[in-house]
């Protein structure tokens, strides 16, 4: 579907950033420590299939290295917290700032459809599939903000902004779209691990859903071992600190990522 981000850090750290584990759903993984500027030394995990999980390292830099943590917290610490929103589910409460203003509402409506998923997952899933773009065209004709393929969005689109259309390129029934079909998809992932047909994480198996189908995450019996679902829910899970608050970017900054190549403005 979408392409991921790459966003710059700030060195200058006042102390060494260490054992930062992002960790790699049920993948072999190698470890990688990596020298960057001001002395911080941050243990990247990259997964068997090289996913670098940049934007979350530059996040901990950037925010445990003079950019953030105003409260007094260490770096480990800003770090430990990063983690355990990396890994958690998604469900808490939307830094409002981290997302463009007339989302902010959309994007919590969306996260409110079922429990299973936060307004955390949506605000995270847009910057990777479309970059916060809603005027973006895949090159398989997925649109808008959540690029659901055409035929997806048609099943779960609605008039949610009232405007008398059901369009992918409105924004808030893009959004609101996002958020049906991630609940449908959570709801089969969770009857499949009661069932003992898959097992695993039942977010990253409803993330892997989303972009490589439910059917290829059933015959896997969990989360496929391939670097396109493994990659993408490793990605997906790179912002969620950011839009839980915890490294938030500073004033001024937009949301956004380097759009898919393929993909072209409307």
């Amino acid at each position: 579907m979408g392409a991921g981000s790459d966003r710059s850090a700030e060195g200058g750290a006042s102390t060494a950033t260490r054992n930062t584990v992002i960790a790699g759903t049920g993948c072999g993984c190698l470890l990688s420590p990596v020298v960057l500027a001001g002395g911080a030394i941050v243990v990247i995990i990259i997964c068997g299939f090289g996913v670098l999980l940049a934007p979350l390292i530059a996040l901990i830099l950037l925010f445990g290295g003079g950019g953030g943590g105003g409260d007094g917290a260490s770096n480990e610490e800003i770090a430990q917290q990063v983690m355990d929103v990396f890994e958690g589910d998604g469900k808490g409460e939307l830094e409002e700032s981290t997302v463009p203003e007339d989302l902010v509402e959309p994007i919590k409506d969306a996260g409110a459809v079922c429990e299973a998923i936060g307004p955390i997952v949506i605000a995270a899933q847009i910057e990777y599939e479309s970059g916060f773009d809603a005027s973006l065209v895949g090159s398989g004709g997925e649109r808008g903000l959540s690029q659901l393929p055409p035929e997806v969005f048609e099943e779960y689109g609605e008039d949610d902004d009232d405007n008398d259309e059901v369009s992918a390129l409105d924004a808030e029934d893009s959004v609101m779209a996002q958020g049906r079909y991630l609940c449908a998809l959570a709801e089969q992932v969770q009857q499949a691990l009661d069932d003992g047909r898959a097992e695993g994480d039942a977010l990253d198996l409803t993330l892997a859903a989303y972009h490589v189908g439910i059917d290829t995450v059933l015959a896997a019996g969990g989360l496929p071992r391939t670097n396109e679902a493994q990659g993408y829910v490793a990605a997906v899970r790179a912002q969620f600190a950011k839009y839980a608050g915890v490294a938030a970017p500073p004033d001024g900054a937009t949301p956004g990522v380097t759009p898919d190549p393929a993909a072209s403005p409307a």
